[in-house]
C-alpha cells in the first residue's frame, strides 16, 4: 500500500512539474504574459523566423490588412538575414527574442540559459538598433529560473493560449480550423487570443509555411473588419 501511494505521489510530482513547465498556459512556475480579458482581443505571434521567402510574404499580408502582429525571432537566423529583421521592425511589428538557437532550456545549465537569451538580444539590437523587450521559450519549456533570468535581463515571457499546430504537415485549412476551435474556446472563457503560428522553423532558413501564411490569409478575411488585432504589450 505504501509503496502504491510513494509510486502514486512520484507520478503526481513528475506530472506537474511536467504541467508547470510545458503547458502554455501554466504560471505555477512563475507569471508570463497569455491575452487579456477582451475577448475581440486577437494577438498574431509568428515563432522561428527570420525566413525567407515566408516572411516578407507575411508582412506583405499584414500590411495590406492594416495589422500588427508579433515576431519571436531566432538569433543564429537573425544574423544570416538582418535585413529580414528589419524589414520586420520597419513594418512596425514587434519583435521579440527566442533564443539563439532553439534549445530546451529546461534542459539547459543556468549559463547556457542566459547565454542563449543575451547572444539573442545582442543579433536583434545590431540588426534593428533596438531593445528586445518580450521573450518566448522555445516549445514553451521554462523552469523557475529560466523565467527568472528572462526577468532580471530586462524582458517579459510571453506565452500562448490558442496553437495553430502549423509545425505539422497539415494544410491551411486544418491551420485555420485549429486556430478557430481555440478562439471559440478563449471567447467562452472570457479572454482574448494569443495565437502562435510560425513564418520559420528551428532547423534552417528556407522552411515552407506558406500554409500558414494562407491560413492568416483566412484569419485576417474573417476577423480583421471586426476584432482588434494587437500585441503582447497590450496585456502587460
Amino acid at each position: 500500500m505504501l509503496s502504491a501511494l510513494l509510486t502514486a505521489g512520484v507520478a503526481g510530482t513528475i506530472g506537474g512539474s511536467l504541467y508547470a513547465g510545458l503547458s502554455p498556459q501554466s504560471q505555477i512556475f512563475g507569471e508570463t504574459i497569455i491575452a487579456g480579458r477582451n475577448p475581440n482581443a486577437f494577438a498574431l505571434t509568428y515563432d522561428d523566423g527570420p525566413n525567407d521567402p515566408v516572411t516578407p510574404r507575411l508582412l506583405e499580408l499584414l500590411a495590406r490588412h492594416d495589422v500588427r502582429a508579433t515576431f519571436f525571432l531566432i538569433g543564429k537566423f537573425v544574423r544570416q538575414r538582418p535585413e529580414i529583421a528589419r524589414l520586420i521592425a520597419g513594418a512596425g511589428h514587434l519583435i521579440g527574442n527566442h533564443t539563439m538557437t532553439h534549445p530546451w532550456l529546461v534542459l539547459a545549465s543556468p549559463a547556457r540559459v542566459r547565454r542563449e537569451i543575451a547572444d539573442c538580444s545582442a543579433a536583434i539590437e545590431d540588426a534593428i538598433g533596438d531593445q528586445v523587450k518580450f521573450f518566448r521559450c522555445p516549445h514553451g519549456a521554462r523552469r523557475p529560473d529560466v523565467l527568472r533570468s528572462i526577468r532580471e535581463m530586462g524582458m517579459v515571457p510571453v506565452q500562448w493560449n490558442v496553437t495553430a499546430y502549423d509545425w505539422e504537415p497539415i494544410s491551411a485549412e486544418k491551420i485555420f480550423a485549429n486556430i478557430e476551435q481555440g478562439i471559440a474556446r478563449n471567447i467562452k472563457h472570457g479572454r482574448g487570443s494569443n495565437i502562435l503560428l510560425h513564418d520559420g522553423g528551428q532547423n534552417s532558413i528556407g522552411q515552407d509555411r506558406m500554409a500558414s501564411v494562407r491560413a492568416t490569409e483566412m484569419l485576417l478575411a474573417k476577423y480583421a473588419a471586426t476584432k482588434k488585432f494587437v500585441t503582447p504589450e497590450a496585456w502587460t
